[in-house]
């Protein structure tokens, strides 16, 4: 994060306009940062485009990396999926999905395109084939793009919300209810930028989940969740609000000893459901990985168990 300072000579001009002078950004590249909630003020008051600006205020921004190029990189890839037209890997917990501000270790879509090089100028720069991304501890199936006609169908696609995405989790006490959904907009949190939080007026986002299983002792319950929409850490976000943290999750209060300790979130995408830009429909499903694996069993069989499919 970068601060800035209004100072006396921009009192009154439009956030946009000064971030743009300050930062020495183009305009057009401010409007997408506000597009992504990566400018605010430093109190956490509300921050528009067209506010007009006292001097003396404070603004925090997430600054864009300066673009040098997506550098290949081999890393060894898990490819659940592939056809040529798109292809499904198994991204590894702890693994940046592409590079961001203060992105320094390599990244998922540099080894994508090592693996693919006929990626390059699919989709988005330094982004490469992504159509969609998980978090750095998340892991699990991610779909990817190889040529520009399937980027802009898959991109439709999840927009309209007919592309299934599964995940599995294990939250900390018990869901009352078997089932349930979340319905609650998401923005970036005022208080703290680097967080996300339910806030009236933000994003909208929906979330479904299934109770799986539940151990009363020591008060853990696991779930499949189902997005329709993919705000970032919404599935964190959304049972965080709910009184339920995901298990290893510090940030939205799911650190503590609670009897497993899986190293990472407990967070996994499991299956993705989808339709290919022939019209074939596909289920791909990424099997838990032996940390989450190894958690488990910590744990033994608890209460309405689901055997995995």
């Amino acid at each position: 994060m970068t601060r800035f300072e209004i100072p006396a000579e921009l009192a009154g001009e439009r956030a946009d306009r000064a971030v743009a002078k300050l930062a020495e950004l183009t305009r057009s590249t401010v409007a997408r940062l506000f597009e992504r909630a990566a400018i605010g003020r430093l109190d956490g008051a509300p921050l528009r485009r067209s506010d007009r600006l006292e001097p003396g205020t404070v603004l925090w921004v997430e600054m864009p990396e300066p673009n040098r190029g997506l550098v290949p990189v081999d890393i060894e890839l898990d490819v659940l999926f592939d056809s040529p037209d798109l292809a499904v890997v198994d991204k590894p917990s702890g693994l940046v999905t592409h590079p961001g501000s203060g992105t320094v270790e390599p990244t998922l879509a540099a080894g994508l395109l090592a693996k693919w090089p006929q990626l390059e100028g699919v989709g988005q720069e330094n982004r490469w084939g992504l159509v969609h991304r998980l978090d750095k501890d998340t892991s699990g199936a991610l779909l990817v793009a190889k040529t520009q006609p399937a980027y802009e169908f898959l991109s439709a696609e999840l927009a309209g919300r007919r592309v299934g995405r599964l995940y599995r989790t294990v939250c900390h006490n018990v869901l009352e209810f078997g089932s349930g959904t979340i319905d609650a907009p998401i923005a970036r949190d005022r208080r703290l930028p680097t967080r996300f939080a339910v806030v009236a007026g933000g994003r909208d986002a929906l979330t479904h989940y299934e109770r799986l299983e539940r151990w009363p002792d020591p008060g853990l319950s696991m779930a499949r969740v189902r997005l329709e929409t993919g705000r970032t850490h919404q599935i964190r976000v959304h049972f965080a609000s709910i009184g339920h943290p995901l298990v290893g999750d510090g940030l939205y209060g799911g650190a503590g000893p609670v009897g497993i300790d899986p190293g990472r979130v407990w967070l996994h995408a499991e299956e993705l459901r989808f339709v290919d830009p022939t019209g074939h429909e596909h289920e791909v499903v990424s099997s838990l990985p032996d940390e989450l694996r190894e958690s488990l069993a910590s744990l033994g069989t608890g209460l309405d168990s689901v055997p995995d499919r």
